[in-house]
């Protein structure tokens, strides 16, 4: 099956992530997956949410919307509508998850970083580049707070990052576009750590169920990818 935009199968999207993109947060980047655009930023805090009061540990947050016209037709402000949906809410919490699983949170002191992942343009993949952009938007804020003296060891751990990786057509494929998860067979999102373990494995099949080698073919697939991701994120640090 040919894709819709020519990439073979194992190939990602022209990725890049372009650092500093705004002036204030402590953090921040534009991550490109193809057509795909989010506005990943980290701002600090010197508090913490109740639960985690006087126990000398930090907290890393996510929050992620989608802009009204980042899709083919406008969708309305969650703010207009009186509450965050469910869609929502399980991409935040993935968000935040597969961030403080490489973190040591107690270096940061009783601080939040807060990473806020606005997707000016969706074209499929949104919540796997909010995550690869939303670590290197932590890391430039953690950069920050270790050159003013406000912590002393780093507390990141590793790296983090995600890709979609589905069956369409029979055919395993790294990194969908909307029109190829429209139609998936299978549709899977992975988030992988730097050194090569799972952080999130999430995905289903639309259409008849599958075995172990083909959700072993699938992950494998998305590790090469990631790896890719994680060199991209490097770069864009050492810019």
């Amino acid at each position: 099956m040919m894709r819709a935009d020519s990439r073979a199968h194992d190939e990602l999207r022209p990725v890049t992530i372009l650092t500093g993109f705004q002036r204030y947060a402590e953090g921040s980047v534009l991550i490109e997956f193809g057509d795909t655009r989010v506005l990943c930023s980290a701002s600090v805090e010197d508090s913490v949410p109740p639960f985690r009061k006087g126990t000398g540990s930090g907290w890393i947050t996510a929050e992620y919307s989608l802009l009204p016209r980042s899709t083919l037709v406008r969708g309305s402000r969650e703010s207009s509508r009186g509450k965050v949906g469910g869609r929502t809410h399980e991409i935040q919490r993935v968000i935040g998850r597969c961030l403080r699983s490489i973190a040591n949170l107690d270096a940061f002191g009783e601080r939040t970083v807060w990473i806020d992942c606005d997707v000016i343009q969706a074209d499929g993949g949104t919540r796997s580049a909010a995550i690869t952009g939303g670590y290197v938007a932590l890391a430039l804020a953690v950069r920050r707070l270790r050159e003013a003296g406000l912590i002393a060891d780093d507390p990141l751990l590793s790296q983090v990052a995600a890709v979609s990786v589905g069956v369409v057509d029979r055919e395993v494929m790294l990194d969908l576009v909307y029109s190829e998860d429209f139609v998936a067979d299978v549709d899977f999102n992975v988030a992988m750590t730097g050194d090569g373990r799972y952080v999130e494995i999430q995905g289903n099949a639309e259409g008849a169920p599958f075995g172990r080698e083909r959700l072993n073919e699938m992950l494998s697939l998305a590790g090469v990818g990631i790896e890719q991701l994680l060199e991209y994120q490097q770069q864009a640090l050492e810019k």
